[in-house]
């Protein structure tokens, strides 16, 4: 059944360190606003103290992670084990987007691996850490990362990412603008 934890205990972090994948879910506030849920992948994910965490955002066809947190800073994130032992967690939080041209950008971003592409990174003050069963998950069996987002923003090139994200990345899916759209275009 359900634990609810302070923090983020040893025990949790080296479950997270286990895991492959995670779930990011973010909402506005607008009761029909869409409320979004991104599966995230390729080692991004960071804890930074018992109560902080990160994650690397790399450039995808919505930004509606950084848009919610600029309008009201909700944030969950979301592991499950897919092997044995069975288990959910949930992080439950306050974010914000750390751009490159922000002063914290230097000190966070050598904690990821560097990835092409990356446009962000999520930083999540957790305020509620919560544990349960996950009988219902099924089991699957890990078999290695994709590379297709890593290979597409190689080919794209440095300023063929900075285009599409001016293209895509600038406002939410239902209208609110991203910390990006508050960068000068080149």
């Amino acid at each position: 059944m359900a634990k609810i934890f302070d923090c983020i205990t040893e025990e949790l972090q080296q479950f997270i360190s286990t895991q492959h994948l995670f779930f990011v879910g973010s909402a506005p506030l607008s009761p029909t606003g869409h409320v979004n849920l991104s599966p995230k992948g390729l080692d991004s994910f960071r804890i930074l103290s018992p109560n902080r965490v990160g994650y690397l955002d790399l450039t995808g066809s919505g930004n509606e992670t950084s848009a919610h947190l600029q309008e009201n800073g909700r944030i969950t994130f979301l592991f499950c084990a897919f092997q044995e032992p069975p288990r959910i967690l949930r992080l439950y939080g306050q974010g914000y987007t750390v751009l490159p041209d922000s002063p914290d950008w230097n000190s966070l971003y050598p904690l990821f691996p560097p990835l092409p592409g990356c446009r962000q990174i999520i930083i999540a003050d957790i305020e509620r850490v919560q544990t349960s069963c996950g009988f219902g998950v099924p089991l699957y069996e890990y078999q290695g990362q994709r590379h297709i987002l890593v290979d597409w923003a190689n080919k794209k090139g440095e300023q063929g990412v900075k285009e599409y994200q001016q293209q895509k990345n600038l406002v939410s899916i239902d209208g609110l603008p991203t910390p990006l759209s508050n960068l000068p275009g080149d």
